[in-house]
């Protein structure tokens, strides 16, 4: 037997149209003082429209900046979770591990390699 899926509208074919149920954003920005700014939304399009101009109070004179990872969640809890996690010291620790291989292709690894290892 088969597992058992939960019941959502999948439309025709079975698709399920999984972006309208991706609702909430962890993104990580790359600021200009080489630190990562970890931040939550519901419209990543527009916060990061608002970061770039600088409507954003704590990255407002750390940029220019640049959009280097973000996470989609279905449920808001699930991406506050996450953003507490990747706002501590291990999970700052982990992002730099994962983003590594971005930061030596943009010429930053050697800012960051004492804090990778």
């Amino acid at each position: 037997m088969g597992r058992s899926r939960p019941e959502i509208n999948s439309g025709r074919h079975g698709f399920i149209p999984w972006r309208k149920f991706c609702m909430f954003y962890i993104y990580i920005l790359l600021l200009k003082n080489n630190n990562l700014y970890t931040g939550f939304t519901t419209n990543l399009k527009n916060i990061y429209k608002q970061h770039i101009q600088g409507s954003v109070e704590s990255t407002k004179y750390r940029r220019p900046l640049r959009l280097v990872h973000y996470e989609c969640y279905m449920l808001e809890t699930d991406a506050r979770r996450r953003e507490k996690f990747l706002k501590t010291s291990e999970g700052k620790l982990f992002l730099r591990r994962q983003l590594s291989v971005l930061f030596k292709k943009i010429g930053r690894y050697d800012e960051y390699k004492n804090h990778i290892i």
